[in-house]
C-alpha cells in the first residue's frame, strides 16, 4: 500500500492547515533537493519535534526522545561510534534480541538490513530528528572513539578467544559459529566502514605464513592497517564469504561475490573476489561507491581547451574514440562521464563491460561472462541488431573485437573503447599489431585520448616550498623558467590521513586523427612521427598536462614525474 504523504499528515495531525501546504509546496520547487519536513521547519510553520511525529506516522515507528532517554553501556558497544556516524544512528534499546535505533532518515529501509547484517541482531527503526541524533553522538561516544587498534588488543588480551581461534582447524561448524561472533563482526565492520568513509577503492586480506595483513588502497597507494593476529584470518575470511554469499566449504577454486550496503543513505557496492594461496584464501574487495565518483566530464581533470575539442569529437555521428592508459587510470570512468552526457532520450546507448560498474539510468548495460562465451565480440554483434546510437565496448582486447568495432563505425554507428597503451599515440600501433589494416585505422578512429590519475594536494595542509634543482631536473625544464613558479606540498593533516595528498585528478592527453595524421598512418609512419606532427599542431602531452597541474598548485611534482615521461619534439 503506498505510504500517505508527509505533508498530509502534517495537515491531518493539525500542524498545519491546507493553505500553508501549498505554501510549503511552492518553496520546496525552489530547491528540489530539500524534503519537505526540512521545507515546513525552514518557513516556520512547524517544529523538529512535529515532523519526526509526522515521519513516525508515515512509517510505522515510534518516535524517540533522545535528550529523555537513558542508553545503558551494553547497547552502547553494539554500535560503534564510525558507524553511528556513517549510518545517522543512535542505538537506544536491546530487548529480547532486538535492537531499537533512533534514525534521522526513517525512509532509510536499506540501512536497517545493513545494519542487521552488520550487528546479527533484528533491528527496528525510531524516529528522531538529525539535530538530536548528532548530539547525543557526540555526548555518548565523546570518550568511546574506538580504533582498530583497540578491537584488535581486545582480541589478543581474550585467552578464551585466542584458545578458540588457535584450535579451529577447517572444523567448518566451529568455523561458521566463530565467523558470526560479534569480535568478529566488530573488526570487520570497524574495517568496511573506516575504508569507505576514507573513500578507499579497493581493501585487501591477505595471509602470510607469520601474520595477517590488511592494506587499503586510497588515491591510488595502497596504506596498511593495524595487522590482526595471524589466527584470526580463516574466520575473517569466512565472514566477508558468509556476507557476500560464497561457498565457505570451497577453499580450493576462486570465487567472486558482492556486497551492497546502504552507507549513510548512499549505495555502496562491494565486489569480493576470493584467491587461494599458499597460507590460505587472499580477499580482495572493491569499493565502488556512486557519491566518489563524479560522472561529469566537467569535474575530472580537463582543461578547458582540450574539453572543447573532446566534446566536439563525442558529439561526432559516426566513428571510434579510444581512451587509452594502463589498469587504474580512470579510463572507465572518463567513459562513464562521456555517455552520461551523451546520454538522452533521442539516444540509444549499449554497453558491453567486464564488469559493469556503474549503473546509469537509460542505458542498456551488458556484462561480459567468457565462461558461456559470452565476450565482448559475441555480445557486440548482437548489441548492432539493437539498432543503437551510441555503443561503448569495455575493452578492445583482440582482432576479433577490434574488427567488429570497425565495422560498427563504418555503418554509422558512435563506438566508444579503451585500449591499454602508454600514450595516446601509441594506440594506432597497437591497432596495427592485432591486424587492422591502416585504411580501416584512419577511415573509422576519430581521436585517442590518453589519461593518468595523479593525487592532488590536501588543501587542509597545502604549504609553499622551494624545490631542490635536482628535483626541478625532473621535470626536464630549464632551472631559470621553473623558478618563475610556486610549488606546493602536503605536510600532512588528520584530514589526508597525514599523507599529504587528498582525492585525484586526471591529466590528458588528445590525439585528434585529422587528414595530416591519416597521411602519416597511411604511409605506416612511426609512432614518433605521428606524436611530433601532433604535438606541433597543438597536442598537450601528459607531461605537459601534468605541469599545468603542478604550476596551479593542485599537485606536487613527484606525482607527476611517477605517472608520465618527457617527450622530445624533434
Amino acid at each position: 500500500m503506498a505510504k500517505r504523504r508527509l505533508g498530509q499528515i502534517l495537515v491531518d495531525l493539525g500542524y498545519i492547515n491546507e493553505d500553508q501546504l501549498w505554501d510549503v509546496l511552492e518553496e520546496q520547487k525552489k530547491s528540489p533537493g530539500e524534503v519537505i519536513g526540512r521545507v515546513a521547519v525552514r518557513m516556520g510553520l512547524v517544529t523538529d519535534v512535529q515532523v519526526s511525529e509526522a515521519l513516525a506516522e508515515q512509517w510505522g515507528m515510534q518516535v524517540v526522545s533522545l535528550k529523555d532517554t537513558t542508553i545503558t553501556p551494553k547497547v552502547l558497544e553494539l554500535v560503534p561510534e564510525t558507524m553511528a556516524s556513517i549510518y545517522k544512528i543512535m542505538p537506544v534499546s536491546l530487548k529480547n534480541n532486538v535492537l531499537t535505533v533512533a534514525m534521522a532518515d526513517p525512509q532509510n529501509i536499506a540501512a536497517l538490513d545493513d545494519l542487521r547484517n552488520f550487528l546479527g541482531y533484528d533491528v527496528r527503526g525510531a524516529v528522531s530528528n538529525p539535530a538530536d541524533i548528532q548530539e547525543a553522538i557526540e555526548r555518548y561516544y565523546a570518550d568511546k572513539q574506538e580504533s582498530i587498534e583497540d578491537v584488535i588488543s581486545g582480541l589478543e588480551d581474550d585467552e578464551d578467544w585466542v584458545d578458540r581461534t588457535g584450535n579451529v582447524g577447517y572444523d567448518l561448524a566451529s568455523l561458521e559459529e566463530m565467523a558470526d561472533a560479534a569480535p568478529i563482526r566488530k573488526l570487520l565492520n570497524m574495517v568496511l566502514l573506516l575504508a569507505i568513509k576514507d573513500q578507499a577503492s579497493d581493501i585487501h586480506f591477505e595471509p602470510f605464513e607469520d601474520e595477517f595483513k590488511i592494506r587499503v588502497k586510497a588515491d591510488g597507494v595502497l596504506y596498511e592497517m593495524v595487522p590482526p593476529p595471524r589466527h584470526l584470518a580463516n574466520a575473517i575470511i569466512t565472514r566477508i564469504k558468509v556476507m557476500s554469499n560464497l561457498d565457505i566449504a570451497e577453499r580450493r577454486l576462486p570465487q567472486d561475490g558482492r556486497i551492497e550496503l546502504n552507507v549513510g543513505g548512499n549505495s555502496v557496492d562491494l565486489r569480493v573476489s576470493v584467491l587461494p594461496t599458499l597460507f590460505g584464501e587472499s580477499v580482495v574487495m572493491r569499493v565502488l561507491d556512486r557519491t566518489v565518483v563524479q560522472l561529469d566530464l566537467n569535474k575530472i581533470g580537463f582543461d578547458p581547451g582540450t574539453l572543447s575539442r573532446f566534446r566536439t569529437v563525442i558529439r561526432k555521428p559516426n566513428g571510434i574514440v579510444l581512451v587509452t592508459g594502463p589498469t587504474g587510470s580512470g579510463k572507465t570512468t572518463t567513459l562513464y562521464s562521456v555517455l552520461n552526457e551523451l546520454n538522452e532520450i533521442s539516444s540509444k546507448i549499449i554497453t558491453t563491460e567486464d564488469p559493469v560498474e556503474y549503473e546509469i539510468y537509460g542505458l542498456l548495460q551488458i556484462p561480459v561472462n567468457p565462461d558461456i562465451d559470452v565476450t565482448f565480440a559475441n555480445v557486440l554483434r548482437a548489441i548492432l541488431r539493437h539498432d543503437p546510437d551510441i555503443v561503448l565496448v569495455g575493452e578492445i582486447r583482440d582482432y576479433e573485437t577490434a574488427e567488429i568495432a570497425v565495422q560498427s563505425a563504418l555503418t554509422g554507428h558512435l563506438v566508444f573503447s579503451t585500449l591499454h597503451t602508454n600514450d595516446a599515440p601509441t594506440a594506432i600501433t597497437r591497432l596495427r599489431d592485432m591486424g587492422i589494416p591502416p585504411f580501416l585505422i584512419t577511415a573509422t578512429v576519430e581521436s585517442i585520448l590518453a589519461q593518468r590519475l595523479v593525487r592532488k594536494i590536501c588543501v587542509e595542509c597545502r604549504t609553499q616550498f622551494e624545490p631542490s634543482d635536482e628535483l626541478l631536473m625532473e621535470l626536464q625544464l630549464p632551472l631559470a623558467q621553473a623558478r618563475k613558479y610556486k610549488f606546493y606540498y602536503g605536510r600532512g593533516c588528520q584530514r589526508c590521513n597525514n599523507t599529504g595528498y587528498k582525492g585525484r585528478t586526471g591529466i590528458y592527453e588528445l590525439l585528434e586523427i585529422n587528414d595530416d595524421v591519416r597521411d602519416l598512418i597511411t604511409s605506416d609512419a612511426s609512432v614518433d612521427d605521428i606524436r611530433n606532427l601532433a604535438r606541433s599542431q597543438g597536442m598537450t602531452s601528459l607531461r605537459e598536462s601534468g605541469l599545468k597541474l603542478i604550476f596551479d598548485g593542485i599537485t606536487t611534482i613527484d606525482e607527476v614525474v611517477r605517472e608520465t615521461v618527457m617527450e622530445d619534439i624533434e
